[in-house]
């Protein structure tokens, strides 16, 4: 999985071999409605329930525009599949693909998700392993829940320039941070997405959406709920839980830290007390001692995992929000056919 810890490093390695870093920026991503199809065809067969599937994604990048044309799945495998060697799978089949003419170059990722829950640091580290070894690659989100509820929901994200020169200098302390100038609005980009399908298959589109069935269509109308809003709530209130821990550390942390700063300010006194003292008497003064080791500051809790954290909170707000503004939206329609009729 792209939290796979080994998963980064092979794709980099793969990546390295297969083009070297692009140069442009992304501003646009164009997918091939066939990849999409692959992605939703994945996790049908791989997927179940919050089970997570992932791939790579294979394209080009024109001029400001890149263009996904193709994707293979990551197979999905135990922890006794030992001699399974995930670079060997990439490379021979980036070469099966070459072999055949079809573009082969890796462009980003994908990845399914449970509720809209991927913002984590498994995603933020081989997302920076990608992006790293390549400017332009991105990792698409698949929600299937979302899109079972009749819109497809697929999103491109990239990390920003800041985030990465802070994983890059690897300083996720509250000072690097805060220098920085980063909060989790500035974590992560979402880059629009276009589909293309070839006029073939918008013709075959058309004469699908002429078959189907009224009743289909009228299940776009439906007013209840589910429990989609009730699981969205569930997993926010989770988040909630852990930044509360996570304030409550960083608050014992900055008692801790100025309770030592006070007894270290008290030692100094002391001790040019005692200075004054032995000066006054004609003893010479104590020698002097490196207060670093006598008061060890104390190690300030990775508010990184916290910034991901609030990044989550971020997004189940965003989930809740376009999912409630749906259901009034049909309400208050409903109202006032019923106020018409």
């Amino acid at each position: 999985m792209a939290s796979r810890k080994e998963s980064s490093s092979v794709s980099s390695t793969a990546m390295a071999s297969t083009g070297g870093t692009l140069d442009s920026p992304v501003k646009q991503i164009q997918i091939e409605g066939l990849v999409v199809l692959k992605i939703i065809k994945h996790y049908q067969e791989e997927g179940q329930g919050s089970e997570v599937v992932q791939g790579v994604l294979l394209g080009l990048v024109v001029d400001d525009r890149l263009e996904i044309t193709n994707c293979f799945p990551f197979p999905q495998h135990t922890e006794d599949d030992a001699d399974f060697d995930e670079v060997q799978y990439q490379m021979e089949m980036m070469r099966s693909l070459r072999h055949v003419n079809i573009d082969h170059l890796h462009v980003g990722w994908y990845q399914s998700t449970y509720y809209g829950s991927f913002v984590s640091r498994a995603l933020l580290d081989s997302q920076f392993s990608y992006q790293h070894a390549i400017e332009e690659s991105v990792v698409l989100i698949y929600d299937p829940i979302k899109t079972a509820q009749g819109s497809l929901s697929l999103k491109a994200y990239r990390l920003t320039p800041k985030l990465m020169e802070i994983c890059k200098e690897k300083d996720f302390t509250p000072e690097g941070l805060k220098k920085a100038n980063i909060g989790f609005e500035q974590m992560f980009e979402e880059v629009p997405i276009v589909i293309k399908n070839s006029h073939l298959i918008n013709v075959l589109m058309w004469e699908l959406e002429d078959k189907s069935t009224v009743a289909d269509k009228h299940e776009l109308l439906n007013l209840s709920s589910s429990n989609h809003l009730e699981k969205s709530l569930q997993l926010l209130m989770d988040r909630v839980d852990d930044m509360s821990q996570d304030i409550v550390k960083y608050n014992t942390y900055s008692r801790n830290l100025s309770k030592q700063q006070q007894q270290k300010h008290q030692y100094l006194q002391r001790r040019q007390q005692e200075n004054a003292q032995r000066q006054s008497r004609g003893e010479p003064p104590l020698p002097e001692e490196d207060i670093s080791k006598l008061f060890k500051p104390p190690q300030p809790p990775p508010r990184m995992d916290t910034l991901l954290i609030a990044g989550q909170i971020n997004n189940y707000c965003q989930n809740v929000k376009e999912f409630t503004s749906q259901n009034l939206g049909k309400l208050f329609m409903a109202e006032a056919l019923q106020g018409h009729n």
